[in-house]
């Protein structure tokens, strides 16, 4: 009898967990690299192992290398402007902090014609990107680093034209129908990982639409600065956002940009809550890190600006570990 009623009891599996990464620029992604160790702590797992992890925007240069087996002290030792392990032979991967002048026409013709004819049909901000010119600038650097620290990953991966170690989803937004693409989750266009990045990475306006098997495509931040609302039916226990363009702990500031970059916040993070709330409901523990106050103030209102890069990174360091805390619902 007690054998029957053993075998009978149900398996106890562990939590299926997920990391997300969010869009935040140059300074977001040193922010973010910042607070990985607090966010692993959380997770209590190696973040490279988790089940599901989402990039988009900066946070998709993260999730690759951390899938290509990257450890969190190199990214650090990166971000201070010293490279070691598979980062050692990186190079510089970030331009200055402003743009050339863009290119004399309209980014995307045929999304603006459709957002003209059925505006509900398209998201707003990707609606309007459309109507920004093409810009100069590319991604030639960051191509580089992550096809090298994937060319070295590969080959030990039984595919590997992706990642392995769970579900690795890159988000961009096709530049002429406004869909949002997820690279990696089944169904979604083939594209090679340092592809999938890059077209992931490329804010309109400021650098070059990337051409995917005849396909252009832009940054996903465009669409969402998190994209978090994708795990809902993924069967996640657990996961754990790092959001840099959104902020839960609001400060005063007094400069007019400032008051404008604060308001510009405040959009991001009630699309963030939004998501929590729906994730909440369908029973997913979600916990969210957002720059504070404090990191604010290093960060500046141009995330692009790679001066202010490392002052960023040791303000996350120390603040990140006591910041975590559930988003309000």
């Amino acid at each position: 009898m007690v054998k029957t009623l053993q075998a009978r009891r149900p398996v106890r599996h562990r939590p299926r967990r997920a990391l997300v990464l969010g869009a935040g620029g140059v300074l977001g992604a040193a922010w973010m690299t910042g607070a990985l160790s607090a966010a692993q702590d959380l997770l209590q797992a190696p973040l490279g192992d988790v089940d599901l992890m989402i990039g988009t925007s900066a946070g998709s240069v993260l999730t690759a290398a951390l899938r290509c087996g990257v450890s969190i002290d190199e990214m650090v030792a990166h971000q201070r402007g010293e490279p070691i392990g598979a980062l050692a032979e990186v190079g510089e991967v970030s331009g200055g902090p402003w743009p050339r002048p863009p290119k004399l026409r309209f980014g995307s013709p045929r999304l603006m014609a459709s957002g003209l004819r059925a505006p509900h049909r398209i998201h707003p901000t990707v609606s309007a990107s459309a109507w920004l010119p093409v810009g100069r600038e590319s991604h030639a650097g960051l191509h580089s680093m992550v096809h090298l620290l994937h060319s070295r990953a590969a080959q030990c991966m039984t595919a590997p034209h992706w990642v392995e170690g769970g579900q690795t989803w890159v988000v961009a937004v096709d530049y002429d129908t406004g869909e949002r693409v997820v690279f990696g989750r089944p169904g979604a266009p083939p594209a090679r990982l340092a592809d999938a990045v890059v077209a992931s990475c490329s804010v309109p306006g400021w650098y070059e639409p990337v051409l995917i098997d005849g396909r252009r495509y832009v940054d996903g931040g465009v669409r969402s600065a998190t994209s978090l609302g994708l795990i809902a039916t993924e069967g996640i226990d657990e996961v754990c956002v790092l959001a840099p363009m959104a902020s839960l702990v609001a400060d005063r500031r007094y400069a007019p940009h400032l008051r404008i970059e604060r308001r510009v916040r405040k959009l991001f993070t009630f699309a963030l809550q939004r998501d929590v709330r729906a994730l909440r409901a369908a029973g997913i523990k979600v916990t969210v890190l957002t720059p504070g106050p404090e990191d604010l103030a290093v960060m500046g209102v141009n995330l692009m600006d790679p001066r202010r890069r490392q002052a960023v990174l040791e303000t996350s360091l120390r603040t990140s570990p006591r910041a975590f805390r559930p988003a309000a619902a």
